[in-house]
């Protein structure tokens, strides 16, 4: 039985993780008030039961209004901590490392959930004012965002350094910033939607700003053996926009900083892109990120049978592979890879008078 690198461990700080299989985070909107109850507890607590490595939480709101919806989660008060302590408590118990990744949606929040239909929450049905780097709307029937001002930039900074406080005294051992899939750390990101004038806007380097300065606010709360992640989309996959010549630059940047590891996705900045869907699409990106930054990434991205994902490894195009919606249909998909690759399973007890081998 030879060992697969898909099973081997992977430290990072002060951190290890048994495996390279990560949960991807996974929007519920199932939460009321921003608050975690047992629908999270069991979503995410079975996939650790599992056996993935590390499972990280949904995205995970830094004010009431970085919301994408009325039932995102939220760290934006203490008394969210206690019932994401009992989640992360849960999740550690079972052998995987609990993360959680930090977010604000900008202008495409205030929203429906995705079951409902999706579109703008009007304020008169309990929507909120859009905040983005200019004053574009995230589609033709979007309302406009008000443009972040240079004082709304420092609270935002604030918002997400105490949010990362509340996960650490939460109990959990990674945190990840969502600069990925349109949201507000990418719209200040993307020339497509940064107009801005100032600072914050026009260059490359003006408009990585937000999330270069976002970087060491958060490193400076966290523990200094606790791994820093970030999330981007490598590219909008629009002529003009976000392109991954320029993710390779950014990546260089935040690793001089102090991040850890790319989770590296794409697109979600406009509607109207076109994006080759197809297993293993986004995977050639975290690849580039990988040798061109010199950093640790993860690839996400209908990534769905083990040997696909122990060659993805094997190539060296990532140090982890992030699962989405294989792990919602198969919460054992990390046993089952176990048998498919000839490693021996790891079932926890209660479950090993079921799942031999």
């Amino acid at each position: 039985m030879t060992n697969a690198t898909l099973f081997t461990p992977l430290a990072i700080r002060g951190v290890t993780l048994r495996n390279r299989i990560v949960m991807s985070p996974m929007c519920q909107y199932s939460a009321s008030d921003g608050m975690a109850d047992d629908w999270h507890l069991v979503h995410l607590g079975s996939r650790a039961v599992g056996g993935a490595g590390l499972i990280m939480v949904e995205a995970t709101a830094v004010s009431p209004e970085g919301r994408i919806t009325p039932g995102c989660l939220g760290l934006w008060n203490d008394a969210q901590i206690e019932p994401l302590a009992r989640i992360a408590h849960f999740i550690k118990r079972q052998g995987a490392v609990p993360g959680i990744q930090l977010a604000h949606a900008g202008r495409k929040g205030s929203c429906r959930a995705s079951w409902e239909g999706g579109a703008p929450l009007p304020p008169g049905d309990g929507g909120w004012e859009l905040l983005s780097a200019s004053e574009m709307p995230f589609g033709p029937s979007s309302p406009a965002p008000r443009m972040a001002s240079v004082a709304d930039i420092a609270a935002l900074l604030c918002d997400f350094a105490n949010a990362a406080r509340r996960a650490v005294a939460a109990g959990f051992e990674i945190v990840e910033l969502h600069a990925a899939h349109g949201y507000l750390l990418h719209q200040f990101l993307s020339p497509l939607s940064n107009k801005r004038c100032d600072a914050y806007g026009g260059s490359p380097d003006g408009r990585s700003r937000l999330l270069i300065e976002l970087v060491p606010a958060v490193r400076e709360v966290i523990p200094s053996e606790m791994p820093l992640f970030v999330r981007i989309s490598a590219t909008d996959w629009i002529p003009g926009g976000w392109e991954v010549d320029d993710a390779e630059r950014l990546c260089v940047r935040l690793e001089q900083h102090g991040v850890d590891l790319i989770d590296v996705s794409s697109g979600g900045l406009r509607p109207d892109a076109q994006i080759p869907v197809g297993p293993n699409y986004q995977v050639p990106l975290a690849g580039r990120v990988r040798r061109a930054a010199g950093i640790r990434t993860g690839a996400v991205g209908l990534i769905t049978q083990a040997r696909q994902a122990e060659e993805i490894l094997a190539r060296g195009d990532a140090d982890l592979v992030f699962l989405g919606r294989e792990l919602l249909r198969n919460p054992y998909w990390p046993m089952d890879a176990q048998r498919t690759l000839n490693q021996r399973t790891t079932p926890p007890p209660p479950y090993r008078s079921a799942i031999a081998g």
